[in-house]
């Protein structure tokens, strides 16, 4: 597995990092401990969670398993929080969060720390200040954020310069969601910031495996996770599916492979986040050719998946 720089640190982290969203609901610690073994056998040593997921039972999974592996770089979130507030970026919260998390994961500090989303009735100072005594306190090694909208990125970079760089954005990116190569990706590129990409593979769309139905174990069948895969299920991102499907073909590589591939070879991308319900699922993911793939290929596939660019973001205006 390859090793990338994150941002403007030094710290390493493998190109792909297991993601562990289901932990808990529909993967259950046995499974998990199977994808775990999986992913460090691998050679794979980035793992990614968040104080919400499954009410923080994700985090707790991991917590059992990490005790015999200080080597494996994680990274996990706060921020997110119930109805009706749903975002909360405090000093008050975020301190509590962050204790909670490192006693479910039975760790004294987390490697990456990522504000989850934008919290518009936060200052920004005292958010950032938060990061700071974290930092200071050696809780956390570093500051990350997800979600944030360029802008957003931007202001958070700039503030944050002399103190706490902030080291990764993580944004979902794959051939059926390119919305940060708008914004998103010109802010990280100007404040050396690394992409970690969540749901590199479309929610799973890009496998392969809603060509035809929704098969009866999957996401998209689920009762937690249909509604997240639905978007992908129509027109538009058939034909980027289908245009995959003869790529994939004409290389005779999987899908899934020719999927990851292509995010990997984007501007500032660092690491994919893949996520599985089963063992046999990681299996697959951990066995993908993810070398680069031919220009004409590559271009194919941009050319077909490209998003729509308008003014102010592109035209007479930034030529």
């Amino acid at each position: 597995m390859e090793e990338r720089a994150l941002g403007n640190s030094g710290l390493f982290v493998s190109n792909v990092s297991l993601g562990t969203m289901t932990w808990g609901r529909d993967t259950d610690i046995h499974e998990a401990r199977d994808q775990f073994n999986l992913y460090l056998g691998a050679g794979g040593r980035f793992i990614d969670t968040a104080d919400v997921y499954c009410d923080g039972t994700s985090e707790e999974i991991l917590g059992e398993f990490l005790r015999e592996h200080p080597e494996v770089v994680v990274a996990t979130k706060a921020v997110a929080v119930p109805e009706p507030r749903k975002r909360d970026a405090s000093r008050r919260h975020l301190f509590t969060a962050l204790d909670n998390s490192l006693r479910r994961l039975r760790r004294g500090h987390v490697d990456i720390w990522y504000l989850h989303a934008w919290d518009p009735l936060t200052p920004l100072e005292e958010t950032l200040s938060v990061c700071k005594s974290v930092i200071d306190s050696g809780k956390v090694r570093y500051i990350g954020i997800s979600n944030y909208s360029g802008w957003q990125t931007a202001t958070i970079a700039a503030l944050a310069r002399n103190s706490i760089p902030i080291v990764a954005t993580q944004m979902e990116y794959s051939l059926l969601e390119r919305g940060i190569e708008r914004e998103v990706v010109p802010a990280a590129i100007a404040h050396d910031i690394a992409v970690t990409a969540w749901s590199p593979l479309g929610r799973g769309v890009l496998t392969g495996k809603y060509r035809h139905n929704t098969p009866p174990d999957s996401r998209g069948a689920s009762a937690h996770f249909a509604n997240f895969v639905a978007p992908y299920l129509g027109e538009q991102p058939r034909r980027i599916v289908e245009a995959l499907a003869v790529a994939a073909e004409g290389l005779g590589r999987p899908m899934l492979d020719t999927a990851l591939a292509w995010v990997l070879a984007q501007p500032q991308v660092a690491s994919v986040i893949v996520g599985a319900r089963t063992a046999a699922q990681v299996r697959g993911i951990l066995a993908a050719d993810l070398s680069t793939l031919p220009v004409g290929i590559q271009e194919a596939l941009t050319d077909v998946s490209a998003p729509s660019k308008s003014y102010p973001e592109y035209g007479w205006s930034q030529s």
